[in-house]
């Protein structure tokens, strides 16, 4: 798998989603600050400029035109900018508030935040490869692409135009992408994932787990995959992975177990059988082991909530 492949690959099994949930624009000296209570979420600078604090990280950033922040696992988030005095901003939760609508992308600061949702697969792959706070310069893409693709969905977030909800879906997307992307090629990523699968020297044996994750593999083979010799092969992938070699399998089979119980109808003794387990009870003793859950309440639990999600959603 070549170039960017491997980031298509988990975002498709992540089912990663962005939703927009509001934002400010201001001008001159403005400060904001509330709580946090998604997993993960992001803050776009669409325009202007602005200061970023969070707890548990020791230095505010400064956010710039085309910039996003991804902060994961934190309580709070603070903004200031301008000189003072700063006037205190209530962040807009509607992108047809009329600050928005009638916002200069000329002169005001327009900054638009969201949550990043993720199935139990994403958060297994990407949440631990992230940092409390990850910042994505705009400058440093060596690219128009993150900007362009902000500006397109502030566009269609705000016009309220027909067939803008799908719009803000794509542009959602493809904004994700393009952070991940940039966050790829410019951090120093932490051991997990998306360190992994940047690995270009530990590709070869990743592609062969993942085309036949069912099949008994020994470390001999992988190592000889990637061209190295078995010790340095297992020492960097945990070094890389975090994690041992067989163990990263062990959790990639139940990332597309947990895909496979949400998704489909497979009976779960089929299931063990096509993920390499000899008996339906070693694969559901290693599920229950890494998920936390057996199979079928695994199962039970996704499908309620996911019924009760679109039920929700009819009623609203």
């Amino acid at each position: 798998m070549s170039g960017g492949e491997w980031l298509s690959e988990v975002f498709d099994l992540v089912e990663v989603r962005g939703v927009l949930t509001g934002g400010a624009v201001a001008r001159g000296g403005w400060q904001s600050r509330g709580p946090l209570y998604d997993p993960v979420k992001f803050f776009a600078m669409v325009n202007g400029r602005a200061t970023l604090s969070t707890d548990g990280v020791d230095r505010p950033i400064e956010l710039e035109t085309g910039d996003v922040a991804i902060l994961t696992g934190r309580r709070w988030v603070a903004f200031e900018a301008g000189d003072p005095p700063r006037r205190e901003v209530r962040p807009e939760s509607e992108f047809t508030a009329a600050a928005f609508a009638g916002s200069d992308r000329g002169a005001d600061d327009i900054l638009i935040g969201g949550c990043i949702n993720l199935n139990e697969a994403g958060r297994t792959l990407l949440v631990d490869s992230l940092p409390p706070l990850a910042h994505i310069r705009a400058a440093q893409t060596g690219s128009d692409r993150l900007l362009s693709c902000l500006t397109r969905l502030f566009d269609e977030a705000t016009a309220a135009r027909i067939g803008s909800a799908f719009a803000v879906r794509q542009y959602g997307q493809l904004v994700l992408l393009e952070v991940l992307r940039a966050y790829v090629g410019q951090a120093q990523l932490l051991p997990g994932a998306l360190r992994l699968h940047a690995d270009e020297r530990l590709r070869p044996a990743l592609d062969r787990m993942h085309a036949d994750p069912g099949r008994p593999w020994r470390l001999e083979e992988l190592a000889q995959a990637a061209a190295m010799s078995r010790t340095t092969f297992a020492e960097r992938f945990r070094e890389v992975a975090g994690t041992p070699p067989l163990s990263y399998l062990v959790r990639w089979r139940m990332v597309l177990a947990q895909r496979a119980l949400r998704d489909g109808d497979t009976r779960v003794g089929a299931l063990a059988g096509e993920l390499g387990y000899g008996s339906e009870s070693a694969f559901s003793t290693a599920f229950k082991r890494v998920v936390g859950e057996s199979p079928l309440r695994y199962r039970l639990r996704v499908r309620d909530e996911s019924a009760e999600s679109a039920e929700s959603s009819a009623t609203v």
